[in-house]
């Protein structure tokens, strides 16, 4: 069954507006607007010509400058390429890339012809790429080079018929280029010209020969436009189905929210593409407003301070991870911060203390702007409340977005607590999602229709809400760590880790780390007639690398002779977690 075969909810309209205690932030025209019945490609464009943005950059890319003008040409030669290589509306089209243009542009392609992007991290083990390809039913993949070594092990097991291949070196300057192949590129093994594997040179000529699409039919805003992920509570991947609508919802009400982002300003896309939050905020809500992007594939902590020289941003946009790389940095003694107008965290929340830490940091650079974050989730595209410049309350994640509702109820139900009682938070709006790709009990566990006849997604989050509408977010429900912005899932490591013939029993948790927030860590007890060897340690750690993306394989290994149970026998891992924590506690006061 096809994508556009499923059933899915359509969530652009109430039967009955919720109540909103927080709309007195809001003009009533902000609370109360319409979705355009287009694709994303065209509501952008559409920005575009409106707003004579043609001759503005785009897209700046390691020396190559790309106009609004280029931009859309390049667009259009690619959503031609797909065609010509038979992708037809309602495919399922796998980008597994960083942020680099061609991606990009290919996301923007397909979106024009009515395909859907799945959309990939390019760090994924070859077994969750196959897996991946295969649960979507992926016809064609666009892939950076560097995956290839992953791909040629998998790819005959799938019904991927072509692979297109790009590159971080494509769009680059000359000079850039040749800097690149000299330093790196030539370490990267790459496939050979064939009837399967397809250039990205070679893919855009055969665009510019098709001729056979005069008018393509019009995409409409209830239509998938993008698969993101996420897990379940079981932590099995779970692929997030968001409609056109669903983003351009999105990037109205950022246009509202954040009023003052124009064609003059300069945004760092750092946050990645396959992250609903990179893809919304840093690159579909900044083309909207006709800013300059520039994409920043590989994140280097170290080399902050020259990115931030050499480009000037008005807006950062990134998880902790960022944030601390700014602020530790020791050359940023001396750089100046007068230009940016927002510094927007996501992914995760930070402390009071933290956040404090980032803003004496921001002013003492010549900031006139605080750090501001939000509550968001990928099944709402990317934002749902926000600590806006004229709403901020200290400790809370702000307000939610106009034409967002949020209720905060008993947890399961669409019974609503008291002002400032703990519930699970629950979102009713525009962004939500279509649903769960191919998944229709976890789609009726996340999205329930209420009492008013509206759907509500169900976070799984605990939170609180006060009287004028300030949530503070408390806790996960789910057992899942955040570590850099990216979920991950400890049953997932540890259905991997339990495959090694030597182990008895896992269990994974989240421990502290100064700059992701959390990693995983890993509990390991051995089968009788087994110990603990570094022998076997490197067969058990080679397993999870092979297996698990590179953020999800645990820094730390402890094994134990067993595991504490809980009366029914499992894996108590909360007593693990306790335990961990008390351990740190006597290290860090010396105990022994």
């Amino acid at each position: 069954m096809g994508i556009l075969d499923m059933k899915f909810f359509s969530l652009i309209g109430f039967k009955k507006k919720p109540h909103a205690v927080w709309k007195k932030y809001y003009a009533k025209k902000d609370m109360n607007f319409d979705v355009p019945n287009i694709s994303i490609y065209q509501y952008i464009k559409n920005k575009s010509l409106e707003n004579n943005y043609k001759d503005s950059i785009a897209i700046e890319y390691f020396g190559t400058k790309i106009t609004y003008t280029n931009f859309y040409k390049n667009i259009d030669k690619a959503a031609k390429s797909f065609r010509s290589q038979g992708v037809r509306r309602g495919d399922v089209v796998t980008i597994l890339s960083a942020n680099i243009p061609e991606a990009v542009i290919s996301f923007y392609a397909l979106n024009k012809i009515g395909a859907v992007a799945n959309m990939i991290h390019p760090l994924s083990s070859e077994n969750e790429i196959k897996e991946a390809l295969n649960r979507y039913s992926t016809v064609m993949l666009v892939a950076m080079d560097i995956t290839y070594s992953k791909i040629k092990n998998i790819i005959n097991d799938t019904e991927v018929y072509k692979t297109i291949i790009i590159s971080a070196k494509d769009s680059m300057s000359t000079l850039m280029k040749i800097g690149y192949e000299v330093t790196q590129g030539y370490k990267v093994e790459k496939p050979k010209k064939s009837e399967d594997y397809l250039y990205w040179k070679d893919f855009i000529k055969f665009g510019e020969k098709y001729s056979k699409d005069k008018v393509l039919e019009e995409t409409k805003r209830d239509t998938p436009a993008v698969i993101l992920h996420s897990g379940g509570t079981t932590g099995t991947p779970k692929g997030i189905v968001l409609s056109n609508g669903n983003f351009n919802a999105a990037t109205i009400q950022s246009e509202k929210a954040l009023p003052d982002l124009d064609k003059e300003d300069v945004i760092l896309a750092i946050m990645p593409i396959f992250h609903g939050f990179g893809l919304s905020v840093s690159i579909t809500d900044a083309f909207a407003v006709g800013a300059k992007v520039v994409l920043i594939p590989t994140f280097k902590a170290s080399e902050f301070d020259k990115l931030i020289t050499k480009n000037n941003p008005s807006v950062l946009v990134g998880v902790p991870t960022l944030f601390e790389a700014l602020t530790t940095n020791e050359r940023m003694e001396d750089v100046n911060l007068s230009n940016l107008k927002y510094v927007i965290g996501g992914g995760d929340t930070l402390s009071k203390k933290r956040v404090e830490a980032i803003n004496k940091f921001l002013h003492e650079h010549g900031a006139n702007t605080n750090f501001t974050q939000g509550y968001g989730m990928t099944e709402a595209v990317a934002c749902i409340s926000f600590d806006l410049k004229y709403a901020s309350r200290p400790g809370t994640v702000g307000i939610p977005w106009p034409g967002t509702y949020v209720q905060i109820t008993k947890p399961g139900t669409d019974e609503p607590v008291g002002i400032g009682e703990d519930g699970e938070i629950c979102i009713c709006g525009p962004t939500v999602m279509l649903g769960y790709y191919n998944n229709e009990k976890e789609t009726n566990e996340a999205l329930h229709i209420h009492k008013d006849g509206n759907v509500w997604l169900h976070s799984g989050d605990i939170g609180t809400m006060d009287k004028d509408g300030f949530i503070t977010y408390k806790q996960r429900l789910k057992r899942m760590i955040v570590t850099s912005g990216y979920n991950v899932y400890p049953s997932q490591i540890e259905e991997v880790i339990e495959r090694h013939p030597a182990v008895m029993d896992s269990s994974v948790i989240g421990i502290p780390h100064p700059y992701k927030v959390e990693v995983a860590k890993a509990f390991i007890a051995l089968k009788q007639g087994y110990k603990d060897t570094p022998k076997l340690r490197a067969e058990i750690e080679e397993l999870c690398k092979k297996n698990l993306a590179a953020y999800s394989i645990p820094k730390e290994y402890e094994f134990r002779k067993s595991l504490p149970k809980t009366m029914i026998g499992k894996v108590d891992f909360r007593k693990l977690q306790q335990e961990n924590n008390e351990k740190r506690m006597e290290e860090r006061h010396g105990k022994k």
